[in-house]
């Protein structure tokens, strides 16, 4: 099952419906394609983007929803259900769910005011202002007034915009908790204290205000609301439009009734069946922070009335600046509380009717005002993101974000973890699947990832040619890339890894609880709040979450029996009420909680009293002492502060879950743990582009190690490992970014030893294959029917255009003779040097074919297939499309091989290409 595993653990993509510019015949084409190399499903996108950064428009399809493309669906679907393909949908085209009948009543929208200076006094009619009208859509919210006041260079309110939700607060999910703090407020600089804070909304009769201004000067504050900026992105054609208001569950309701439910019913009993789940893609449609009815939502969430705060969000400070920053804040969480329950929960509510779950990007990286792993809660399939080196993106941090994805599956329960996976922004064409997509693939299994939709796989038709049309951004892989017959072996490797990555669960020692706080992302696995890497790892919880918490045995478990040996909590020393009266409980029955003691809530929910509170658990818990370490008993349980969670836990005798004991300098892994029953895996992932090797202990006693190889299918158990005070010790061999399965299954005495001492392999040379070489290619694309290369050298150094431009696969051909200690059934290899540009390559052996290699090294066994004369060697290689795209750039459009809306750069360069050696036969020798 682990060598050729069921497609049942396959691979799924983003299947984008490019400007709605799709027929039947690609429809069928890919989904059988799809089939045909081993995918389990896809989900369905219908989006624009083939212009963006100067690029090419497609021809338009029908648009999204008409009877034009439901049929185009239906048909979709049905040829998915007659493949057995379980299929996804974005209930949209684009995203920022949104479209063109989405009126600005619906939409997202913002508090907006108008400021008047009024002396008291009089009575007159005074003329309000109407506050900023965007798209002939206003509503008013209230009229308040307050004492005028000036102050000279008073500092306002730090980050405002941010604060007030006005805007997005970064897009690779930023540290966000700086919200919740301000510079020291100064006496006096208030606008006006919470009593002052008059409501005259009664007085206003149109846009005139009749009120008998009381003595001195006034400020009268105008508050409504109006829709956002925020539009529908990266859509096809006609489907342009407004953003739907994540706030309404009445406006989701509509959308759904208008767009959604018409689709589902036209398939009929394959939604739910074939159609499996629903899709909405990242939020980034910048700030909102109202909806019709939004302070009554206000009171029901945070248990006060928000109206006398509003001036707050006109910039002015009520009570004080430590008031008005706690105001600001209740609003965020309370913005992120209807977002996830009246937006995602909705959504998941209207698809739970047909038997459907949802897997929208709810939660990031880019930082609406929400909580990530609160809107995950709804999600069936907890779906995330991550990109292959890209120029648009290129350190880590703006990279991996399926971290919090991993987390929200192991706390609410569910298997699957998905991503968007080999996001790029600025390469075509150019990705390497060993060096680019397998490292970053990689890194993401060990942070939780469980099933890769690549993103992305373009419908082409027949009739945009070859490579065809594509998006502007991702990695191109459908079956119009050179590589897709060879495509095989990569995506029976994410195959096999997922087979045994969607087992059981996830094992972690520790438990990081995020806070309370909103915008609210989790970042990449090696944030490390809590500095339990690299020898324990974690998970993150919000607050829903954690006041579900119970306490056995002095271990912490979540209701599904999910437990965890430590509780961190976070190092900006702010808790709601709720969570340290939680805190509180778990310590007295027995947990263990690493914390500095927090000294506020940062909100005005039950304030004063909740401050009050706070202090005397925070007083009870921590005890009066000011050492920056302690340790201190409560209850049945244990509070730590100045330590990381590694350091206590190691304090505590609690061994690393996998510590690398020996390693080369400089060199990096990183590893996740899945248990199923009594099966224990690891998965290890070199992140180093040269061959290493470590040495790893496991604690795991009793159980006989294996190594299964991803890239290969091949298993074996280990003989050369030891046991020593309840820790299994290996010595693990990397190729180039490499990766390993350690499987713990069989059960052996705790005494056992290995058999074996740990043996290097050391391959010696034994001949090179030097020479000529017959080398053909496809005259379709503008190669040479057959050649001779006298010595193995790049593609692109070759003086005939033809070859020097060419795209597609080459066969190599050589007959060569073998030493007769080669032929006796000794351990011998062959070894293909280098394989550029791509890095594929299929060899063929005296009509043996010997499979496919796609990543370092590139080498076959030849064991007992040599003869000493007379061998016949063929070896495939492929390219990308790059260099033949670069060949046309300055042809005629009649004259050139390729056609695609992608537009070749000058900036693009010619990739070395072909087979580059040197071609050697090696022979084994272990050596100590």
């Amino acid at each position: 099952m682990f060598k050729n595993p069921s497609s049942e653990y396959g691979i799924r993509c983003w299947w984008w419906w490019l400007n709605g510019n799709v027929d039947k015949e690609v429809i069928t084409r890919d989904l059988e394609e799809m089939k045909a190399k081993g995918f389990s499903g896809a989900c369905l996108f219908d989006a624009g983007g083939a212009e963006q950064r100067g690029n090419g428009q497609v021809p338009a399809g029908p648009m999204f929803g008409s009877s034009e493309w439901s049929d185009l669906y239906v048909h979709a679907m049905k040829e998915a259900d007659r493949l057995g393909l379980v299929m996804s949908m974005s209930i949209q085209s684009g995203w920022n769910l949104g479209g063109p009948d989405v009126t600005p009543a619906e939409t997202a929208k913002q508090v907006v005011f108008s400021e008047t200076k009024v002396k008291g006094g009089i009575k007159v009619p005074i003329a309000l202002p109407k506050p900023e009208v965007r798209y002939n859509y206003y509503h008013d919210i209230v009229v308040l007034a307050i004492p005028s006041k000036t102050f000279k260079n008073r500092v306002p309110i730090r980050d405002f915009k941010n604060k007030a939700a006005t805007r997005e607060v970064g897009g690779s999910a930023p540290e966000t908790r700086s919200l919740l703090t301000d510079m020291a407020g100064t006496p006096g600089e208030e606008d006006a204290s919470k009593k002052q804070v008059l409501n005259i909304t009664r007085y206003l009769k149109g846009d005139k205000l009749e009120w008998k201004v009381p003595a001195g000067e006034w400020t009268i504050l105008r508050f409504g609301y109006t829709p956002t900026d925020a539009e529908v992105s990266t859509s096809s054609g006609a489907w342009q439009g407004h953003v739907i208001d994540y706030l309404s569950e009445k406006n989701f309701n509509r959308y759904w009734d208008t767009n959604i439910e018409p689709l589902l019913k036209a398939i009929g009993p394959l939604a739910g069946k074939t159609l499996r789940y629903l899709q909405t893609d990242s939020f980034e449609a910048g700030g909102l922070n109202w909806t019709e009815g939004f302070e009554k939502d206000f009171l029901k969430y945070r248990g006060y009335d928000p109206i006398p705060y509003l001036p707050v969000m006109a910039g002015k400070i009520i009570d004080s600046r430590e008031i008005s920053n706690r105001f600001l804040s209740d609003l965020r969480k309370t913005l992120g509380d209807l977002i996830a329950d009246k937006h995602y929960g909705t959504f998941a509510k209207r698809a739970g009717q047909y038997g459907i779950g949802i897997q929208p990007e709810s939660a990031g990286p880019h930082a609406g005002p929400f909580d990530g792993l609160k809107n995950y809660a709804y999600s069936e399939i907890m779906m995330s993101e991550f990109w292959s080196p890209s120029p648009h993106r290129s350190r880590p941090i703006d990279r991996f974000f399926v971290k919090q994805a991993g987390s929200a599956a192991k706390i609410h329960n569910k298997q699957l973890v998905g991503a968007e996976s080999f996001t790029t922004i600025g390469p075509h064409w150019n990705d390497v699947m060993w060096s680019d997509m397998k490292p970053s693939v990689d890194h993401e299994f060990c942070a939780g990832l469980n099933l890769v939709y690549l993103h992305t796989f373009t419908a082409s038709p027949k009739s945009m040619g070859l490579p065809g049309q594509e998006y502007f951004a991702g990695t191109h892989f459908n079956p119009n890339v050179t590589w897709w017959n060879y495509s095989t072996e990569f995506i029976k490797y994410l195959t096999r890894c997922q087979y045994l990555l969607q087992k059981g669960r996830s094992i972690a020692d520790v438990l990081y609880y995020y806070g309370d706080h909103s915008p609210n992302i989790g970042r990449l696995k090696e944030d490390d709040p809590a500095k339990a890497l690299p020898g324990f790892d974690y998970d993150l919880i919000d607050e829903q979450r954690l006041l579900q918490l119970e306490v056995k045995n002095g271990n912490i478990f979540l209701p599904h029996g999910v437990s965890y040996k430590v509780l961190a909590l976070p190092d900006h020393k702010t808790l709601s009420l709720a969570a340290l009266v939680k805190v509180q409980s778990l310590i007295q029955a027995g947990a263990s909680i690493i914390g500095f003691k927090p000294v506020t809530t940062a909100s005005l929910v039950g304030y004063p009293s909740s401050e009050k509170k706070i202090r005397e658990i925070a007083d009870e818990l921590w005890g009066m002492s000011s050492e920056p370490t302690g340790v201190r008993s409560v209850g049945k349980g244990k509070l730590i502060w100045g330590k990381t969670a590694a350091e206590y836990l190691m304090s505590e005798g609690i061994d690393p879950d996998m510590e690398v004991e020996q390693q080369e300098t400089g060199s990096k892994y990183d590893y996740i743990h899945r248990r199923e029953q009594d099966v224990d895996l690891y998965f290890i992932s070199s992140q180093n582009k040269a061959s290493s090797e470590m040495t790893a202990a496991f604690r795991i006693t009793g159980k006989q190690p294996e190594l299964w190889n991803p890239v290969t299918g091949e298993t074996k158990s280990v003989n050369a490992f030891y046991q020593k005070n309840g820790r299994t010790y290996l010595t693990l061999n990397f190729d180039p970014f490499g990766s390993a399965f350690i499987i713990f299954k069989d059960e052996i005495s705790p005494e056992k030893n290995g058999d074996k001492k740990s043996k290097r392999i050391h391959l010696e040379h034994q001949a090179t294959l030097h020479g000529s070489w017959n080398v053909s290619f496809d005259p379709k694309w503008g190669g040479p029917v057959s050649t001779v290369f006298d010595e193995l050298i790049s593609w692109t150094d070759k003086n005939e255009e033809g070859i020097k431009y060419y795209s597609g696969t080459a066969v190599y051909h050589k007959q060569f003779d073998a030493d007769q200690d080669l032929t006796k059934g000794e351990p011998v290899y062959l070894d293909l040097g280098e394989v550029k540009d791509i890095g594929i390559a299929r060899v063929v052996l005296n009509e043996k074919d010997l499979g496919i290699v796609w990543a370092p090294p590139f080498r076959v066994s030849v064991t007992g297939m040599l003869k000493e004369a007379g061998n016949d060697l063929k070896i495939e290689v492929v390219n990308t499309w790059r260099n033949r795209l670069i060949g046309d750039r300055l042809k005629p459009t009649e004259k050139r091989l390729t056609k695609t809306n992608i537009k070749v750069l000058e900036t693009w360069q010619l990739t070395p290409s072909g087979l580059l050696g040197p071609v050697r036969l090696l022979r084994e020798k272990a050596f100590d």
